[in-house]
């Protein structure tokens, strides 16, 4: 059964991969293109308290996130935010990051905080039929 911030975050509509400790999740809210949720599959609300195996494979999906969005965004930095302070179960936000706007699946997306942190609250809403899109799109280079 998923955790409560995994179903906050759209599962199983946004699910992007499924691996025995993480589920990658596409994050409706798009602050840049290809924004994603990493979310721990555990019920545990604090970093420090998820089992060993999960750390051992956090490194398997990151690596998967990177090499994914690389060649569907191509950018230029990524960053990981661990924000828990609505959701409560281990998670982080991924945006990918870039200087110029980026199009897939008819979606053109601006980093609106580059150079700087992201801006969270300056995403582009997704409709359920351009999340669908998108998803399946991303998955494609998965």
């Amino acid at each position: 059964m998923p955790n409560q911030t995994i179903i906050r975050f759209g599962h199983p509509a946004s699910l992007i991969r499924e691996y025995e400790h993480w589920v990658v999740l596409l994050r409706e809210q798009q602050v840049t293109l290809g924004s994603l949720v990493l979310c721990a599959k555990s019920d545990v609300t604090a970093f420090s308290e998820l089992p060993t195996g999960v750390f051992e494979e956090m490194g398997t999906v990151v690596r998967d996130i990177e090499r994914t969005l690389n060649t569907v965004v191509n950018y230029e930095k990524i960053n990981y935010l661990m924000l828990m302070m609505v959701d409560p179960n281990v998670h982080f936000h991924v945006f990918p990051r870039y200087a110029a706007e980026r199009s897939a699946c008819g979606l053109t997306i601006s980093d609106h905080g580059w150079p700087g942190p992201p801006k969270l609250k300056e995403p582009r809403e997704l409709t359920p039929a351009e999340r669908d899109v998108l998803c399946k799109h991303i998955i494609g280079y998965w």
